[in-house]
């Protein structure tokens, strides 16, 4: 048992802790490529500092890592590499609730924009549902519902048009809802 604790300590302090240390002083310029929409970047980095891409290879376990699978994604997602966007997206463990859905929320858009309807509003619907609020629940609802309109499922479509205006109807997308439910 006492060895058990040591090496947990032992793995916290001196390889965990450093690492996440490490990864976050590598991390900052890639961010504020991203930032300054300098995609490529910070995707790739430069000769004089590393990209999201880098910090994942060298740092992947860390949160830091992880979150840089984040914003690859959304950086591939925005350059319209939507293959590369879903890869990452999805191998992003989100624990942040906002975050969690507007990550759902772009790998719905990924699959929107490769043709894979039935995958966007799996996931736009889990974005709307993850943590229900008035920001990003009703954009993802109407997503979800305008997905539903291009396989063809109008019933579907109108019961999130319904949810929309009943649940959301102060939102940006409660506020033009009637147009979709005529």
């Amino acid at each position: 048992g006492l060895l058990l604790v040591l090496s947990f300590f032992g793995y916290k302090y001196f390889i965990q802790e450093p690492n996440e240390a490490a990864a976050k002083e590598m991390v900052w310029m890639a961010e504020k490529a991203f930032a300054a929409d300098s995609l490529e970047q910070a995707l790739n980095g430069t000769n004089n500092y590393a990209g999201f891409l880098d910090v994942i290879n060298s740092y992947g376990s860390t949160e830091t890592g992880n979150l840089a699978h984040y914003y690859a994604g959304v950086a591939y997602l925005r350059l319209g590499e939507y293959n590369s966007a879903i890869d990452y997206l999805e191998d992003f463990d989100c624990t942040d609730e906002l975050v969690c859905s507007v990550a759902m929320g772009a790998t719905g858009d990924a699959y929107m924009e490769i043709g894979q309807v039935d995958d966007a509003i799996k996931y736009y619907k889990n974005a709307a549902n993850h943590s229900a609020n008035d920001l990003t629940t009703p954009i993802y609802l109407m997503k979800a519902a305008k997905a539903h309109e291009i396989a063809g499922d109008h019933s579907d479509a109108l019961a999130l048009y319904k949810r929309i205006k009943k649940e959301y109807p102060t939102s940006a997308e409660g506020a033009t809802v009637d147009k979709y439910i005529a």
